[in-house]
């Protein structure tokens, strides 16, 4: 879903406001990828700085997550207002970079349990 420009706002705030009502609105849902910020900027016809800055706005108001070299992925409504967005943000992204790595479901999970098992004596 591409932002339409058409206020007197900074572009960077109008499209971070837009792509905020598309996560609001469940029109983009948690893990969908955003446009890369090169796209994004060539189809609107404005400076990738722009984008990268309306993108870091998302970041930080807990809208979307950044990947490095992955890109920026919608982080999900119910996360949102959730107290614990930063630790479940950062558990998401390690978890991202486990799987890239190789680590099989069934590794993560059992290394969960071994840690949350060893805390409970």
């Amino acid at each position: 879903m591409i932002p339409t420009l058409k206020s007197k706002k900074n572009i960077s705030e109008e499209i971070a406001e837009q792509y905020k009502n598309y996560i609001t609105l469940g029109v983009l849902t948690e893990g969908e990828k955003l446009p890369s910020v090169r796209e994004l900027a060539i189809q609107l016809g404005i400076n990738p700085n722009t984008v990268e800055r309306a993108y870091t706005m998302l970041e930080a108001s807990n809208h979307v997550i950044a990947l490095p070299k992955k890109g920026f992925f919608v982080v999900g409504l119910k996360n949102n207002n959730n107290k614990n967005v930063e630790i479940l943000t950062e558990a998401k992204y390690q978890i991202m970079v486990l799987k890239a790595l190789g680590l099989e479901l069934n590794e993560l999970l059992a290394t969960v349990k071994e840690v949350y098992s060893k805390e409970d004596k």
